[in-house]
């Protein structure tokens, strides 16, 4: 446990140099989706537990079927070996009364790259379940962000080349696409790529639409979900006759509002369905201005796989939404 506790505080004083470090490393290992909480059986099986399992293993939202956000995994700290310090996350707990400083701090890529390592250093265990708790937004967007990057990282390196150009001529910008999804449709204002396979399907939606002569309401959600329904209805068709993608009412859909590494968007979830069919599956889309702020651009992803949980295959499509570029940047 103490040579833990001293490796951790030196990867703080080496943490500048984590970028010549890193192709050194050995790479990650572990299932996508998959956190790693190192902490004794006591407090895993008490209060601190239960607030890590509702936190990291609560509900993934807009799912059909009950899945959790991450697939949590206990390791003792006696158990903590080599084979378990190259997983992609880890939650590291170190309770003890002769900690010199309590917090949490964020590591990147310690024992293999790209990982992500949360460190929640505390004298007691009332003292770590107070840190958890104040840092859990933060310490859930670190691990969101850890996997998001990793599905870009991988797009980068195993990517569809020949797409992002097309839909750039289009909209001015274009995501990275990775290998398998293909051009279904485009027009002046309308692409669909869809990675199609025989039982799942993982779809990009990327739109435009002029601004409204009321810019206050621009991006409110009655508007989005209209003109998502409008668009769709013309260019989504399903199956049969007199079907289309449209927006599902059991549910309402919601909106927030992101700022992400220079860019502003409207971030919309819910759930499509297909009008007088019973295909549907949850959806995200991101809205926000064109470079010349003339029009709209929405940029949707969706997911189809009845047979299958879905947390993944949301999470994968998604991911490539952050991966937007603009063609001067």
């Amino acid at each position: 446990m103490k040579r833990l506790v001293i490796a951790l505080a030196v990867v703080l004083t080496l943490f500048g140099c984590k970028g010549r470090r890193a192709a050194l490393l050995p790479n990650i290992s572990g299932k996508a989706g998959e956190v790693f909480v190192v902490i004794d059986k006591d407090n895993w099986e008490g209060a601190l537990g239960n607030a890590v399992r509702g936190l990291l293993a609560d509900d993934c939202p807009w799912l059909a079927t009950r899945e959790p956000l991450y697939t949590v995994v206990n390791v003792t700290p006696g158990g903590f070996a080599d084979l378990f310090k190259v997983h992609r996350n880890i939650v590291f707990f170190d309770i003890d009364a002769q900690v010199a400083k309590a917090g949490v701090t964020f590591l990147q890529d310690k024992w293999a790259a790209p990982q992500c390592i949360v460190a929640v250093a505390a004298h007691t265990s009332a003292e770590a379940l107070e840190l958890f708790q104040q840092n859990g937004p933060v310490i859930l967007s670190a691990i969101e962000q850890a996997e998001r990057d990793r599905v870009i990282r991988n797009t980068l390196q195993y990517e569809q080349h020949d797409i992002a150009p097309e839909v750039a001529s289009v909209f001015g910008g274009a995501p990275h696409i990775p290998m398998g999804y293909k051009l279904k449709k485009k027009t002046p204002s309308f692409v669909w790529i869809a990675d199609e396979k025989q039982s799942s399907i993982q779809g990009i939606l990327i739109y435009s639409y002029p601004v409204c002569k009321d810019p206050a309401h621009e991006f409110d959600l009655d508007r989005i979900i209209a003109k998502r329904n409008e668009i769709l209805r013309a260019n989504v068709p399903g199956m049969f006759d007199n079907t289309w993608m449209t927006t599902s009412t059991q549910i309402p859909p919601t909106v927030e509002y992101i700022k992400y590494r220079g860019r502003t968007f409207a971030q919309t979830r819910g759930y499509w369905e297909v009008h007088n069919d019973y295909m549907g599956g949850p959806f995200v889309s991101h809205a926000f201005y064109s470079p010349d702020g003339s029009s709209i651009i929405v940029a949707e992803a969706f997911v189809y796989a009845p047979k299958f949980d879905k947390r993944q295959f949301l999470r994968q499509v998604e991911s490539v939404l952050y991966s937007w570029e603009w063609k001067s940047e």
